[in-house]
């Protein structure tokens, strides 16, 4: 008979090329919580896991770029946390604004905005912050243009409407994000709603 370790096991190996990052709540069909939790103990142990951050484990990878163990994969590390809470999260402004290109800023420490309670937390080594947002921010979370949103918050009126930050995200931002920028427009802050209009075109794309 297959212990729960083994079953945990396989499943993990299932992502094993993705940077899976679990906690023991994805496993609870497989047994009890406490059963759970000493099974995946043990797996840190003998190092078949890596535990990257309170209750949150990976497969251990070795990166030969670095020459020693790679990084968790902290996007990877942020959805588990929101598997295991039931929370939505997303980039803040900053970072979503660094990723598009349109700033190259870079944030001190990683953060996030949610849904759920303000927290500081260590993962893998790294603080990362969560700020608790309101309706109107986290209903893009999920979302395709959500990143969009958070950089032209992030930037302001006056800094999202300069020529080259739109023209870089009309160049560059795929049709199934520039469609959803635009229908979901009635979203958006009144003052980014012409933005949205000149980054798409004003017209229905191609998903």
């Amino acid at each position: 008979m297959i212990g729960i370790a083994d079953k945990i096991m396989r499943r993990v190996s299932i992502h094993d090329s993705d940077g899976w990052v679990c906690t023991p709540k994805d496993f609870l069909d497989l047994g009890s919580r406490e059963a759970v939790d000493q099974a995946m103990s043990r797996l840190a142990k003998a190092g078949r896991l890596r535990r990257v951050g309170h209750g949150l484990y990976d497969a251990p990878r070795f990166s030969n770029v670095l020459n020693r163990s790679a990084p968790v994969h902290l996007d990877a590390a942020i959805a588990a946390l929101a598997r295991r809470d039931g929370v939505r999260i997303m980039p803040d402004g900053l970072v979503a604004a660094n990723r598009l290109g349109l700033t190259n800023a870079v944030p001190a420490k990683a953060s996030y905005v949610t849904d759920g309670h303000s927290r500081t937390l260590k993962i893998d080594g790294r603080t990362v912050r969560f700020r608790h947002a309101g309706p109107s921010v986290m209903l893009w979370a999920g979302r395709p243009a959500g990143p969009v949103v958070q950089a032209l918050r992030w930037l302001g009126p006056r800094a999202a409407a300069d020529r080259e930050v739109v023209s870089t995200l009309k160049r560059y931002l795929p049709d199934h994000v520039k469609f959803d920028l635009l229908h979901n427009s009635r979203d958006l802050p009144g003052w980014a709603l012409p933005l949205a209009r000149s980054i798409t075109g004003d017209q229905a794309v191609a998903v």
